[in-house]
């Protein structure tokens, strides 16, 4: 696949034009069920044509002018309709402005192909919809797989090669998640790393953006030009200087499937052969963030059912994903006291990781489990209730302490499905992390490149 930055290098030699990129990304996107919601033809053919005319001037935006992109259908784009993958929504008002992170990209030139694909109002791991059909990845496996929710659609668009990068927004795991099950490198912001105006919440306290991608150092390019910026600042450390803790507890689990464990145990292998200082230990705060989430509920439920509860037992209730809607209902009655309590704790939480890694940075398999297979789940929603919580279980630790994330992809398994590995720091840590990434995935690529 052509990362985004080797297709900047194409437009920059003259190799390409933006009018070719969107002929190429309009004619896949069509060609590729269920990945979007809405295909935004015209803007693009438009934008395009500009974009064209910028660079034969010498007057490009920036050095990704012209370059398409994805949108999951949670964000505004002016002159479309934001659906949240609902057909609730089917007559919601055409969006008048873009979103800050559309507006930041679209002031560098980038351009928004479409509205992809996710899981009826971003509420579940798995990424199946039976409105808008579910995307699949055009791996060669045994049986049909899920792709992994909410942004379904986005990590499949890049899968597919249709765009080298797409924006997706991560509550409980939305983006690591398809980005672990499709091979994928994605990354979940902090909180506050970007401006949310123009995205359609979730669970306000949680919620957070991030790109896919099929390298960390397009990730790290499309981070930068999210937030404004035309040249990216975070470069990569030293490795030698890097700490981390890979978390027993969790590399433990007997329910971790043994190609995901053994994969994040030989990538770490080789970090550690680089110089990197690896440590295997027991993490005492994820251990508490698990009891607290098992114990007390997930506070990510108890803001969405408070935004959602009218749409549930409005009207357009009987329309929703029956699975999505009992999910939602089910943290109906809980107590406000409760809620206070997981508040209070998530606070002291936060402040004992920080202690406990000390600056090192955090290791954890991504998902417990290859993408399972998606028939069983569309008819039986005990099943996909009891898969989805194993699916989210993981990366809802980092997403209850605000810690950013990276999903790297750590190999197969014995019939081709993709292992991942979740590397992640304290909340506000993300260009530490970025950084350390960027390290990462250039001693992964040598190492590659020696056997």
């Amino acid at each position: 696949m052509i990362t985004m930055l080797q297709t900047a290098e194409r437009l920059r030699n003259g190799l390409t034009t933006p009018d070719q990129l969107i002929e190429s990304a309009l004619a896949a996107a069509k060609g590729s069920e269920h990945v979007f919601i809405s295909v935004l033809e015209q803007r693009a053919i438009n934008d395009a044509k500009a974009s064209t005319g910028r660079w034969y001037r010498g007057a490009q935006l920036s050095p990704f002018d012209g370059i398409p992109y994805a949108v999951k259908d949670l964000l505004d784009v002016a002159g479309s309709r934001t659906t949240a993958g609902s057909i609730t929504r089917a007559d919601a008002p055409m969006a008048v402005e873009d979103a800050a992170v559309i507006a930041a990209l679209s002031a560098l030139g980038m351009i928004p192909l479409g509205k992809t694909n996710l899981t009826e109002f971003a509420y579940s791991g798995l990424g199946l919809n039976p409105h808008f059909g579910t995307p699949t990845s055009d791996v060669a496996v045994d049986e049909s797989r899920v792709p992994g929710g909410s942004s379904s659609g986005s990590a499949i668009a890049v899968q597919r090669g249709i765009v080298s990068s797409a924006i997706g927004t991560d509550t409980a795991g939305s983006i690591r998640i398809p980005a672990a099950f499709n091979g994928l490198v994605g990354y979940k912001a902090s909180t506050d790393r970007y401006g949310l105006a123009g995205v359609h919440p979730l669970a306000v306290t949680l919620d957070s953006l991030g790109p896919f991608a099929h390298t960390v150092a397009d990730c790290v390019a499309l981070d930068a030009a999210m937030r404004g910026f035309k040249v990216a600042a975070v470069t990569p450390v030293n490795l030698a200087g890097l700490r981390f803790v890979v978390d027993d507890g969790v590399i433990s689990d007997p329910e971790l499937q043994p190609a995901v464990q053994q994969n994040l145990l030989s990538m770490m292998a080789l970090l550690s052969a680089a110089g990197a200082q690896v440590e295997r230990r027991p993490v005492v705060a994820v251990a508490r963030t698990r009891e607290l989430i098992a114990r007390t509920g997930w506070l990510g439920a108890i803001e969405a059912w408070r935004f959602l509860a009218p749409v549930v037992e409005g009207p357009q209730g009987p329309r929703m994903d029956r699975r999505v809607q009992a999910r939602l209902r089910s943290v109906k009655g809980i107590d406000p006291a409760v809620e206070a309590r997981i508040r209070s704790r998530r606070r002291e939480l936060m402040a004992a990781i920080e202690l406990e890694l000390n600056g090192a940075i955090l290791v954890m398999p991504t998902v417990k489990h290859v993408a399972p297979p998606m028939e069983p789940l569309r008819s039986d929603d005990a099943l996909f209730a009891a898969v989805n919580l194993e699916t989210l279980s993981l990366t809802m630790i980092g997403s209850l302490l605000d810690m950013p994330g990276v999903a790297i992809p750590s190999g197969k398994d014995s019939v081709g499905l993709s292992t991942s590995t979740l590397f992640s720091t304290t909340q506000g840590r993300d260009d530490q992390l970025l950084s350390a990434c960027l390290a990462i995935e250039a001693t992964l690529r040598a190492a590659d490149l020696r056997t």
